[in-house]
């Protein structure tokens, strides 16, 4: 098996040798150069010819952004951004995952490499394996289809079930996938709660990058905050989301919990909470790493729900919706850009007759 030839990149002498040293933990991996800038960076790639690079997002000469795009146009490459736990690299981060990087992970504190190392070097070589893995000609096919054929706001004439509510999940590659699904949706779609695994830092960031985009309105949920039609609720970095039925309304319930499936916020946490009203809920589980939410999606579609997971061509890492795949799960599985059209067709559906209302989604 050919190992996976990965390049560093990071103006932070420190920084490369942390990761050079985790990399090198992996026999399956091979650091094959360094660079301090991308001047230097774009030299390597031409002569390395990296499977994967690590890309610090802030550097001197030429920034990451800049560097990431004129790499997408040129030269595509699996790249894992390097990210501060600020607000300003939050959002970096987040415009360096819609410019095509594979995934990101926290830059570690002194503290995290005290207490936490291990982790820190799991997470790092978990996401440079599945980052080789990335089929980047098909997954930018799709990704330039999808763009193409899915940017349109979709007409709705209204939900026709009293608090229906729409649950997604998402992981690696969550970001664009999420983005692309909401933006699809008009101002009176059904609530819909979302559960992504991304640090706090980031979670508030994001909530406002797609409220900008967006015609639903798009919050970070809080505790106790109400469900209402045309929102959407994504859950805070470092708490775990649930919903609450009181009165016959729904609320935000946030747990700060263990983490379950090594991850808060967990999808399975968010789906398990649905299951006193699966059977007017709607489960969706987009690209990501990992099994989180594929048993809680089974356990909503045994007692009623309507489940959906992202097809394996549309996903850059089809690990939550594959497991779900695995364990027959999903009810249905459509392309990226189809998910917000479904979605939508099933709110128009009257629950005693079960027959499609008049819809037009073109």
């Amino acid at each position: 098996m050919n190992k996976i030839k990965v390049l560093i990149v990071d103006d932070s002498a420190v920084i490369r040798s942390i990761v050079r040293e985790t990399l090198k933990l992996d026999d399956l991996i091979e650091v094959v150069g360094e660079a301090e800038d991308p001047l230097v960076a774009r030299k390597l790639i031409k002569t390395l010819n990296p499977d994967v690079i690590t890309l610090d997002v802030e550097m001197p000469k030429m920034d990451g952004i800049t560097f990431l795009k004129n790499l997408m146009r040129l030269r595509p490459i699996a790249v894992v951004m390097l990210s501060t736990l600020t607000t300003k690299g939050a959002e970096i981060t987040i415009e360096a995952l819609e410019l095509g990087a594979i995934d990101f992970i926290a830059k570690p504190s002194v503290e995290d490499l005290i207490i936490n190392r291990n982790s820190f070097q799991n997470t790092l070589l978990e996401k440079v394996r599945f980052a080789a893995e990335v089929d980047l000609k098909s997954y930018r096919l799709s990704h330039a289809i999808n763009k193409v054929e899915g940017n349109r706001v979709l007409s709705f004439t209204g939900s026709k079930r009293t608090n229906h509510l729409i649950a997604i999940g998402a992981s690696t590659g969550g970001t664009d996938a999420i983005k692309r699904v909401l933006t699809r949706l008009p101002n009176n779609s059904p609530p819909i709660v979302i559960t992504l695994h991304i640090p706090k830092a980031f979670s508030g960031s994001f909530a406002k990058r797609l409220d900008t985009l967006c015609t639903v309105k798009v919050h970070e949920a809080q505790h106790g905050q109400k469900i209402k039609e045309g929102n959407v609720y994504l859950a805070p970095g470092d708490m775990h989301l649930k919903v609450a039925c009181k009165g016959g309304s729904l609320f935000c319930q946030l747990e700060d919990s263990e983490e379950v499936n090594r991850h808060k916020p967990s999808v399975d946490v968010l789906f398990n909470s649905l299951s006193e009203i699966a059977n007017n809920v709607q489960a969706v589980l987009l690209t990501g790493m990992g099994q989180d939410g594929a048993k809680g999606m089974l356990n909503l579609k045994q007692q009623g729900a309507k489940t959906i997971i992202q097809n394996q061509q549309s996903s850059l890492i089809w690990g939550m919706p594959g497991s779900a795949f695995q364990l027959n799960a999903h009810c249905e599985q459509h392309d990226l850009a189809d998910v917000a059209k479904n979605m939508l067709r099933f709110a128009a559906l009257d629950r005693k007759s079960m027959k499609e209302v008049m819809y037009d989604y073109q």
